[in-house]
C-alpha cells in the first residue's frame, strides 16, 4: 500500500478515537444551564394519571399533576399537608339517621364521612393546545379531523396553545374518569366499596358504551361527589375511612380538564399518540417538555405555576444539614430535568461518577466501591467517593420483601400444633441477617413484623422483637441457636427431617419465577438453609406468569414475594394477611390464603380506627397471633442507598413523596467546573496520532514531489 493512502487509513480509523476524548453527553450550550441530569431504565406505559400505579411512571407525573393533598418534605414520621387544597380535610361522620358524631366515633357507628376539600385559587394549566381559542372565543381544535393531523406529530406541531384556572369540577371529572370501563383505573375496585354511587356510574357507563353511545361525563350525575362552589367539593364515603386522606396525596385524584379529553377523543388521535399517557397535562412546577421513551424524557418548568414555598420546618438535624436554607423561597428551583435512558448499570455509575447524572442510586455491581462500613457496621462512603464531595443518605423503606408459606398446603399450612412447630423451625433456620449481608450489600434490616420502621403500630428494641425467632442479647436481637429449630422440627413430627412415623425424608417445595445464573447463587444459599434442619427443599421455577397463576391457584407451597406501602399506614401491610383477602380466594393480596377468625376480627376493628391506644394495643395482639401461626417465614426491610454529588442541594429521601423534584436546588456552576476537573481529555493520542501521521505522510508527500519534478 502506498505510504500517503496507508496514512489516510490511520486518519480514517484514529479520528472516532480521538472524538471520544472529550465525552460529554449533552450539548456544549448546556454546560451552565439550570438543570438536572437524571436517568430511567424502564420506558414509562401510562401517563395517565387514572391508569397509572407504578414508580417508574410516577417519577414523572408526581412533578406534572397536583392532587389536593401531599406528603411533608421533611417531616418524619411522613405527615399530610396541604398541595392544591388550601388545608388537609377532616372528615365529618355521620351516623345511619345523617347526624353529626364526634371526630373519635368508633367506626361501626359510622355511615358515612364527608370531606369537604377546598382548592387554591389561581392555580392554572401547563399551556396545550386543548385550551387555545380562537379571536371568536371558539376551540381551535376541538373539531378536527384525520386530515388535519397531517403533519402533526408532537404538541409542538399544534402553534396555539393556551391555559384556563383549574376549578373544582376538574377534580370531580377525575373521580368519574375512575369508573370509566375505559380507564382500566387499578384503584376501581377498591374506590367501588367506598365513594358513594362510583359502582353505579360505573354500570351507567357500561351500558353506555354497550348501546354504542358517546357519553360527556360531565352530564352524569355521581351521587357520592357533588360541588359546593367553583372551587369546592364534596366526597362522600361509606363508613369510616381514615386512610382514604393518604389516596387524596395520589395522582388519582389530581384534576383533568374535560378540554384535555376532548381534545384526544378526537378521531385520529390515539394512531398518533395524541392522548393522556403520552401527553399529560398537569397543572404541577413541571410539564413533559419532551417524550422520547427509547432516548430521554424531558420535564421543563410550567410558565404558568403559581409558586409554592419551600417547606419553613422539619425533622430534628434538618436545619443542621441545609435543609431549610430555603426556607420560604418559592419553587421550583430548576429550570429543567432531563432523564436519560439507561438499560445497563455500569454506563448509569461511570457517567454519575464523571458529574454526568446528579445523584445516583447504589447498585450491586458498584457497591463495594462505593461503600464501606465501620467497626459498628454503620455504612460511610470510601475515600474515593467521598474526596469528590459526594455525599450519601440512607433510609428505611416503607417496604417488606418476605417468604410467605401458602397456608392452603395441607403440609406446611396446617392449622395444628405441629404445623405451627414446623413453620417456627424453618423461620429459625432461614438466616435473613445472613442473607441481607451477601445478597443485599448489607442494605436491609430483618423484620420482626409485617409493619416496617415509620408505620403507626412498629414496635422499636426489645419491645418489638419476634421472640419465637429471636432472643435479646447484648441490647439487641440475636436469631436463636439452630438446636432451637431442629426441637420444634421434632416436635412438629419431623426430628433430623425425617418423617418419625415412616423415616422418609421431608421434601419441601419453594415455587419462584427465578431462573438462570443470576438467581442460582440465592436459590443455592436457600437450600442450604433447609439443609441445617436436614429438610430437602426442591425449587420449581416457572416464567412469572405460570408463577402466578399458581399463587392465585394456591397450589404453591412456599414462596417470596414483597410489599409497598400506598400509604403510611397498619392497615396498608396487616390486609396482606387478612382472610378475605387471600389471594386463592378473591385474588386478594393475601398471597399466604392465612385465615384466622381472631385476626380477622382484630383487622376489621382496627383498620378504620383512629391512631392511639386502641389502636397500638389491637396491632400488638395481632403481631403476636402472627409470630405464633407463623405464615411469613421472615423477610427484611429494604434499606434504601442514595448518592448525590455536592452541587445537589436540599435533597433528602421521602420515602412515601413523589412529587420531590421541584424541592431541589442546582449549582450549575459549580457543576461544570467538576466536570472539566473529572473528564480532562487524554492529550497523548494525540501525540501518537500526528507522530504517526509524520512517520507515514511526509515521506509520501516528499517521493511524490520528486515524481512530479522527475516527470516535469
Amino acid at each position: 500500500m502506498p505510504r500517503y493512502l496507508l496514512a489516510l487509513s490511520l486518519c480514517v480509523l484514529t479520528v472516532p478515537a480521538l472524538a471520544g476524548l472529550w465525552n460529554d453527553p449533552y450539548p456544549t450550550a448546556d454546560a451552565g444551564a439550570n438543570i438536572f441530569y437524571s436517568s430511567f431504565s424502564e420506558r414509562p406505559k401510562h401517563l395517565d394519571p387514572v391508569r397509572s400505579y407504578s414508580a417508574d411512571e410516577y417519577k414523572f407525573i408526581a412533578q406534572i399533576y397536583e392532587p389536593p393533598l401531599q406528603y411533608h418534605y421533611l417531616k418524619r414520621p411522613y405527615e399530610l399537608t396541604s398541595l392544591a387544597a388550601t388545608r388537609v380535610p377532616e372528615p365529618i361522620l355521620l351516623d345511619a339517621q345523617g347526624r353529626r358524631l364526634p371526630a373519635t366515633a368508633p367506626p361501626e357507628a359510622v355511615a358515612e364521612s364527608v370531606y369537604e376539600i377546598e382548592i387554591r385559587k389561581g392555580i392554572h394549566y401547563q399551556p396545550h393546545p386543548a385550551f387555545a381559542r380562537g379571536a371568536d372565543g371558539e376551540f381551535l381544535y376541538h373539531q378536527l379531523k384525520s386530515e388535519d393531523l397531517e403533519g402533526r406529530y408532537t404538541l409542538a406541531d399544534f402553534p396555539e396553545h393556551g391555559t384556563r384556572e383549574v376549578l373544582a369540577e376538574d377534580y370531580v371529572y377525575e373521580i368519574k374518569r375512575l369508573a370509566h370501563p375505559e380507564s382500566h383505573s387499578p384503584i376501581a375496585a377498591l374506590m367501588f366499596d367506598y365513594i358513594v354511587g362510583l359502582r353505579e356510574l360505573a354500570d351507567t357507563l357500561k351500558s353506555a358504551k354497550t348501546s354504542g353511545d358517546n357519553v360527556d361525563l360531565r352530564s352524569l350525575p355521581l351521587a357520592g361527589v357533588a360541588l359546593v362552589d367553583a372551587y369546592t367539593y364534596r366526597i362522600r364515603i361509606k363508613g369510616k375511612y381514615p386512610q382514604f386522606r393518604y389516596w387524596l396525596a395520589m395522582s388519582f385524584f389530581a384534576p383533568i380538564p374535560w378540554e384535555a379529553t376532548a381534545f384526544y377523543g378526537q378521531e385520529g388521535m390515539a394512531r398518533r399518540n395524541f392522548n393522556l399517557d403520552w401527553y399529560p397535562v398537569g397543572t404541577g412546577p413541571f410539564y413533559l417538555a419532551e417524550n422520547n421513551p427509547n432516548r430521554r424524557m424531558v420535564l421543563a418548568r410550567n410558565p404558568y405555576f403559581r409558586g409554592e414555598p419551600y417547606p419553613g420546618e422539619g425533622a430534628a438535624g434538618d436545619a443542621a444539614a441545609g435543609l431549610l436554607a430555603d426556607a420560604g423561597r418559592p419553587m421550583p428551583f430548576i429550570d429543567r430535568a432531563v432523564y436519560t435512558l439507561e438499560k445497563e448499570n455500569i454506563p448509569y455509575w461511570n457517567k454519575f461518577l464523571q458529574g454526568y447524572y446528579d445523584a445516583s442510586g447504589v447498585v450491586s455491581d458498584s457497591f463495594d466501591q462505593a461503600i464501606q462500613f465501620d467497626s459498628a457496621g454503620e455504612a460511610g462512603l470510601t475515600e474515593s467517593l467521598a474526596q469528590k464531595g459526594i455525599a450519601l443518605s440512607t433510609a428505611v423503606e416503607t417496604s417488606i420483601y418476605y417468604m410467605g408459606f401458602n397456608m392452603r398446603d395441607p403440609l406446611v399450612g396446617a392449622d395444628t400444633e405441629q404445623g405451627r412447630a414446623l413453620r417456627q423451625a424453618i423461620a429459625i433456620a432461614v438466616d435473613w441477617e445472613e442473607y441481607i449481608s451477601i445478597f443485599a450489600n448489607g442494605r436491609g434490616v430483618s423484620a420482626q413484623s409485617p409493619l416496617p420502621p415509620g408505620i403507626f403500630g412498629y414496635r422499636d428494641a426489645k419491645q418489638g422483637i419476634n421472640s419465637v425467632v429471636y432472643d435479646w442479647v447484648d441490647g439487641r436481637p440475636r436469631r436463636k441457636p439452630i438446636e432451637a429449630a431442629r426441637r420444634l422440627l421434632a416436635r412438629a413430627g419431623y426430628p433430623d427431617g425425617r418423617d418419625a412415623s415412616t423415616g422418609k425424608p421431608l421434601v419441601l417445595y419453594f415455587d419462584t419465577p427465578a431462573s438462570g445464573p443470576d438467581h442460582k447463587a440465592r436459590l443455592d444459599w436457600l437450600r442450604k438453609q433447609f439443609d441445617k434442619l436436614g429438610v430437602q427443599l426442591v425449587i420449581r421455577s416457572t416464567d412469572y406468569n405460570r408463577f402466578r397463576e399458581k399463587m392465585r391457584k394456591g397450589t404453591a407451597q412456599i414462596y417470596q414475594w414483597g410489599w409497598n406501602a400506598d400509604y403510611p399506614d397498619p392497615e396498608n401491610f396487616l390486609f396482606l394477611l387478612y382472610g378475605p383477602n387471600a389471594k386463592a380466594v378473591s385474588d386478594g393480596e393475601n398471597a399466604s390464603n392465612y385465615d384466622n377468625a381472631e385476626f380477622n376480627a382484630l383487622f376489621e376493628q382496627m383498620k378504620n380506627r383512629d391512631n392511639g391506644p386502641q389502636r397500638q394495643a389491637m396491632i400488638d395482639r395481632m403481631v403476636d397471633i402472627l409470630r405464633r401461626d407463623m405464615p411469613w417465614c421472615g423477610g427484611f426491610y429494604p434499606v434504601a442507598y442514595s448518592l448525590r454529588h455536592d452541587w445537589v442541594h436540599n435533597s433528602q429521601a421521602n420515602l412515601m413523596a413523589n412529587n420531590t423534584l421541584k424541592y431541589l436546588r442546582i449549582d450549575p456552576d459549580r457543576r461544570a467546573g467538576q466536570r472539566v476537573a473529572w473528564n480532562q481529555p487524554v492529550l497523548w493520542p494525540l501525540g501518537w496520532f500526528f507522530g504517526v501521521l509524520a512517520v507515514f505522510l511526509v515521506p509520501a508527500v516528499i517521493g511524490y514531489r520528486r515524481r512530479e519534478r522527475a516527470t516535469a
